[in-house]
């Protein structure tokens, strides 16, 4: 594997991006006398929607493991801790697998 500087140019401004995006949101709210209504209420729908980002492909691109694994957890989540809701999907997951010969 050979050094392409194309694609370390590439990774330098992802860096770079990234990081001017978080310290500029730092540097924005901490500057702030009191945080608005509005941009209070995006940032409290910023952790459901990177939960949605993450559990949105494996429920759609996923086996029928996944998919009930996931359904599964929604109603344990619904109910119980965050960790009974881990424990459940991964039984599911891991008898799915078990019976199907996966």
């Amino acid at each position: 594997m050979e050094f392409d500087l194309n694609m370390a140019l590439v990774i330098l401004a992802a860096a770079a991006a990234t990081f001017a995006t978080r310290i500029g949101g730092y540097i924005l709210i901490t500057r702030m006398k009191s945080i608005p209504p509005r941009m209070e209420a995006a940032l409290n729908a910023v952790p459901a929607a990177v939960l949605t980002t993450l559990v949105a492909p494996a429920f759609f691109i996923g086996g029928w493991d996944s998919k009930l694994a996931l359904i599964v957890a929604l109603f344990v989540g619904l109910r119980f801790t965050h960790t009974w809701m881990l424990v459940a999907a991964w039984i599911v997951v891991m008898i799915w697998r078990h019976t199907a010969g996966v």
